[in-house]
């Protein structure tokens, strides 16, 4: 018995050396060759660093607005509506990295390095003629738009320095966005983790420093916050480029592979256009649902709105979880291994659904811990639950619709998610939540219900789609 116990023992902690070996390996930024080797190490080893980037991000996202409240409503208004346009930005910002990835991924399958720096390269040039042809029209304009947007005149007057500031680094946004898909697509996401970490670090000490005249600062208000928030990101993007010039991971943008490269670029937005559509027709559809729950009252409002920044924190780091699908999908084609390819991507599925569905478990049992962080109002609570209670019940379909999606984004083919967000958002959930929300008179539960359902129906068809396998004859 004691024999058999000390084995038991010993193969735990054999199991738990390994374990904590692999964290630390995924933590250390070393390279790894993700084609070879176990699966599921390979998936652990893209996922944690992913994982703890989008964890940063939900953490940074939740400090700003902590302390810009504290302003008073004009500035939260005033930062509310900033981020609404940034919104569209943020949609070509990722689309563009989507395109990024998958075509620096397929590059470094095919072990090329080379021509997977010079694509980073190019995806680089696109940010930056972008971001600086936005950001002149928003620094002249920025009063203007927070006036589109339908900004009291106290909201232009305390806002347009933040929005200024904010829209017209859209440059730095952009590149922060691109240069961690590439690092991501190279198979280096401990960098990208370590680049949003630092930024946003910066920006939540500058923030109250920076607002509140703290120290040695001067006291800005709310152009503070946004000053603080440039900062951290170029911080950021230093860091990024300092690192892609010196070789640290997998690419070295330096000498021949920075020239401009006209076919390649071409090629990087073609793939990239799927991407941008993709996340304009799911912001789209959102907005569209806000307006569907604005019929029932400030109270229902409030109620869907708080449940939604819970939804988008516990999202978050399952986004992150199902980037390994689309690094592993693009280098796995790359080096001409379809099958273990779709494989990473059941996998990736797997282990999504089982973190969705303990994040479902936590609602059901703690939702009205969870709402009750952001109000007392008890009404206001029980809507936020009920939508908690009744959006989870397709976690573990989303989990794997998210896998699936971002393996097609991997492979280069964009725009098969693009048509399956058109179905299931536009000519799905549109109109059947206004259907049941107000023509059938189920209020709320009726916008709740029918994103389990189009969550489903996209799951549905993006299995049908990616069974078929066309996405494996892809050329990036």
């Amino acid at each position: 018995m004691e024999s058999t116990s000390d084995s038991l023992t010993s193969q735990q902690s054999s199991t738990s050396l390994s374990w904590w070996g692999t964290v630390r390996a995924a933590l250390s930024g070393k390279q790894h060759d993700y084609t070879s080797g176990p699966l599921s190490r390979a998936i652990v080893l893209l996922a944690i660093p992913m994982v703890l980037e989008t964890v940063m991000e939900s953490l940074f996202s939740i400090c700003d607005i902590f302390w810009v409240s504290k302003l008073g409503s004009e500035a939260t208004a005033a930062v509310g509506l900033t981020e609404s346009v940034l919104t569209l930005y943020y949609a070509v910002a990722i689309g563009l990295s989507i395109g990024a990835t998958a075509t620096v991924a397929r590059r470094i399958g095919e072990k090329k390095p080379e021509a997977a720096s010079r694509a980073g390269a190019q995806a680089i040039y696109v940010g930056i003629f972008l971001g600086v042809i936005t950001g002149v029209i928003c620094w002249v304009a920025a009063p203007k738009i927070l006036g589109l947007m339908g900004a009291s005149p106290e909201v232009v007057s305390i806002g347009s320095g933040y929005t200024r500031v904010i829209l017209s680094a859209n440059v730095v946004i952009l590149l922060l966005f691109l240069n961690n898909a590439i690092f991501r697509g190279a198979g280096d996401p401990a960098l990208a983790m370590r680049a949003l970490w630092l930024g946003n670090g910066i920006n939540i000490v500058l923030d109250p420093c920076l607002i509140f005249g703290w120290g040695p600062f001067p006291e800005l208000g709310l152009t503070g916050a946004a000053i603080a928030s440039v900062t951290g990101r170029s911080v950021a993007v230093f860091y990024q480029f300092y690192h892609l010039s010196r070789g640290s991971g997998q690419l070295k943008l330096r000498g021949p592979s920075v020239l401009p490269d006209f076919p390649v670029m071409r090629r990087l937005i073609r793939v990239s256009l799927g991407g941008i559509a993709q996340m304009i027709i799911a912001t789209s559809s959102w907005v569209v649902l806000m307006r569907i729950m604005a019929n029932f009252g400030s109270v229902t409002l409030a109620g869907y709105t708080i449940a939604i920044r819970i939804i988008i924190f516990t999202i978050l780091p399952s986004w992150g979880l199902t980037n390994a699908a689309a690094t592993l999908v693009g280098q796995h084609l790359g080096a001409k291994m379809p099958d273990r390819a779709a494989r990473s991507v059941w996998l990736t599925g797997v282990y999504n659904m089982i973190f969705l569905g303990l994040v479902m478990l936590s609602f059901f049992l703690f939702g009205h811990v969870f709402v009750r962080i952001f109000t007392t109002d008890e009404e206001v609570i029980a809507i936020g639950v009920r939508c908690l209670h009744i959006f989870s019940c397709g976690y573990l379909f989303f989990g794997w619709g998210m896998a699936l999606t971002q393996a097609f984004n991997g492979s280069g083919d964009t725009m098969t998610p693009t048509w399956l967000n058109f179905i299931a958002f536009w000519l799905f959930q549109i109109p059947v939540a206004w259907w049941l929300a107000v023509q059938q008179e189920w209020g709320p539960s009726g916008v709740y219900w029918t994103v389990v359902c189009a969550d489903i129906l996209l799951t549905v068809l993006a299995a049908v789609m990616f069974l078929r396998g066309n996405w494996k004859k892809r050329v990036v």
